[in-house]
């Protein structure tokens, strides 16, 4: 299977190079391509992805369908589109063997929508004065956090790798590295910039700063930056504490942003603006809005209401 191993290894650069991805889409996109490989190996079937055929490919679909689920699957056969895609871009296939391969019919998924009193009870519960064994705090560090994340609407990789270089304060704005290394400025409120300047000013002013971490704005106790994890594990551990019924995680206020926008009247264009989605189809998830407030815009905006 070594020709799986530069094929991919050539398809990683592609992804980079070419297309711009970040870490975490190559890794993804590859790993797709690895369930492949693995079931090749599992099958002792010896064959290179020059040479791979539909009857193979749809084998793999069926031998994957036992243990996963439609939109895990379909996942896995965009993966395997784009790398096959790949290879006749290069030369190296005149055709893929995806061209009839369906993709599984799955429904548009939507996480839960936190509504302004529950962010609030969220945000009430972080115990601001409370220090850990070291003497240390992370309650306006995680204040902080929770505000940027809700007032901004970013994706919480762009929150751990927000930079104190990326705050323009006196423009109202705040520099984001999106997907792909794509950057655009998302306006900040002057309550969620006070938040930030409180927690610099009395958490983040008193940590050893490691090496290499100095332009980092959210920093663990060790003075490095956050993991995305940790950031899943205060919400999720916020959420206990409140009593709070819902699945979330750091996209759920990302998508109470969106939403909350939308419901008060601003266009979908500028919503995508602030969200970083290259796609205005993309932003329309955030569509499902209830009939109440569709019938309050119609009775509001038609010419014959």
């Amino acid at each position: 299977m070594k020709s799986w191993i530069k094929f991919i290894n050539d398809y990683k650069t592609y992804l980079k190079i070419e297309r711009g991805l970040s870490v975490n889409s190559i890794e993804n996109y590859c790993f797709d391509v690895q369930r492949l490989v693995d079931y090749l190996n599992s099958k002792s079937i010896e064959v290179s992805p020059v040479a791979i055929t539909e009857e193979t490919i749809q084998e793999f679909i069926y031998h994957i369908a036992a243990e996963l689920n439609a939109r895990s699957r379909a996942r896995i056969i965009s993966g395997l589109k784009s790398f096959f895609n790949y290879l006749i871009f290069e030369d190296y296939r005149k055709d893929t063997p995806m061209e009839l391969i369906e993709v599984p019919k799955i429904g548009r998924k939507l996480p839960d929508t936190l509504s302004t009193s529950e962010i609030d009870a969220l945000i009430g519960a972080i115990e601001l004065n409370k220090v850990d064994k070291e003497g240390k705090s992370q309650g306006e560090r995680n204040r902080a956090m929770l505000e940027t994340l809700y007032s901004c609407g970013l994706r919480v990789s762009e929150l751990v790798n927000l930079k104190l270089s990326d705050l323009f304060f006196d423009e109202g704005f705040i520099k984001v590295t999106g997907k792909g290394n794509k950057q655009r400025f998302v306006p900040i409120g002057i309550f969620t910039q006070k938040y930030i300047n409180m927690y610099i000013e009395t958490d983040r002013n008193k940590l050893a700063i490691q090496k290499g971490h100095e332009d980092t704005l959210f920093l663990n106790r060790r003075g490095k930056s956050l993991t995305r994890a940790m950031v899943f594990t205060i919400i999720k551990d916020l959420a206990v504490r409140i009593g709070l019924n819902k699945t979330i995680s750091p996209h759920t206020f990302r998508h109470s942003f969106a939403t909350h926008l939308l419901e008060n009247g601003a266009d979908l264009r500028s919503i995508q603006l602030m969200l970083g989605h290259e796609s205005i189809t993309t932003t329309e998830i955030y569509m499902h809005l209830d009939r109440k407030f569709l019938n309050n815009i119609l009775n509001t905006y038609h010419p014959r209401r």
